[in-house]
């Protein structure tokens, strides 16, 4: 006769079998059904036509890609390029430098920023960032802007994909053993080499790791971003002229105008091309960080 725990045991497996096969359903599902939906534009059109069109033209039938996924990559890789100094930073500031009153401290307050609604920043972006884009970093780069730009939307999603990278971050610092920090100081090394040895290079996978989700975050940002980019159809060549990422796109139009042949197909290709470039960046992420990892002789996080 089988035992309690042994019933116990195989629901516990089973539960958790079926747990993972979930986990990995979803978005193969997801994908399915996003190349199913954009299939009668990839037919008629062809992929790498659509991937380098220029023209966005519902009306006539042309349905270019190229200027969506280039201010989708301009937005979040500047976000990226601003936020990831910013964050690692202040997480080795709080972490190994400051008072345990300021990192209790600041850990709430970090929550809460993660936690404001992106229509928010929005709003900010438009009343704040906006209008300092267009009276001062333009002027100063000698170029007119409305302030609708590129760099508006990449400043607006650094600052909200900040408290999102340094929570991992802090998470992270906190897990490296006391013992690696005192073997490196009574080795005479000073705070910053201890830091440097002990903190950073033992974590550097999984600060690789912090900022490549945070870019996934960022390329899928909608709401916040789109109201400050510009939402204009064209292939930005300065980081002041407006951009129309992908999400936006989406936002924009889905619902609407769905009497044009092809125009839902052709959203449905937009998400699908978001979630492909998502997935490429993140394996491209995990091979950078199985490469260092395998270099460092660290263990992978």
């Amino acid at each position: 006769m089988i035992s309690t725990r042994r019933i116990s045991d195989y629901v516990g497996s089973a539960w958790m079998i079926f747990s993972k096969i979930i986990i990995i359903l979803v978005p193969v599902f997801m994908l399915v059904v996003l190349f199913d939906k954009s299939l009668p534009l990839l037919s008629d059109n062809g992929f790498l036509n659509i991937l380098s069109g220029d023209e966005w033209k519902p009306n006539s039938g042309s349905f270019g890609f190229r200027p969506f996924i280039i201010s989708s990559v301009y937005v979040s890789l500047l976000a990226i390029i601003i936020s990831a100094p910013v964050c690692v930073l202040a997480a080795i500031y709080l972490s190994e430098y400051s008072h345990r009153r300021v990192l209790k401290f600041m850990q709430p307050v970090i929550d809460i920023l993660a936690g404001i609604p992106s229509v928010i920043y929005g709003v900010w972006g438009i009343l704040f960032i906006v209008p300092f884009v267009r009276n001062i970093i333009a002027p100063a780069m000698g170029i007119e802007s409305t302030g609708y730009s590129i760099l508006a939307g990449s400043l607006v999603l650094a600052i909200m994909i900040i408290p999102f990278i340094l929570n991992i971050l802090l998470e992270l610092f906190a897990t490296v053993p006391n013992e690696l920090r005192d073997a490196a100081l009574s080795m005479g090394a000073t705070r910053w080499e201890m830091v440097k040895v002990a903190v950073v290079r033992k974590t550097g996978a999984g600060i690789l790791s912090a900022i490549g989700l945070g870019w996934a975050r960022a390329i899928g940002e909608t709401i916040a971003v789109m109201m400050v980019v510009g939402n204009t159809v064209m292939i930005p060549t300065s980081v002041l002229d407006p951009g129309y990422p992908l999400p936006a796109l989406i936002a924009n139009n889905y619902g609407e105008m769905m009497s044009i042949p092809k125009y839902d197909s052709a959203l449905m290709t937009a998400a699908l091309l978001l979630l492909a470039i998502t997935v490429i960046f993140n394996v491209l992420m995990r091979l950078l960080i199985k490469r260092f990892t395998t270099n460092s002789g660290g263990h992978e996080v």
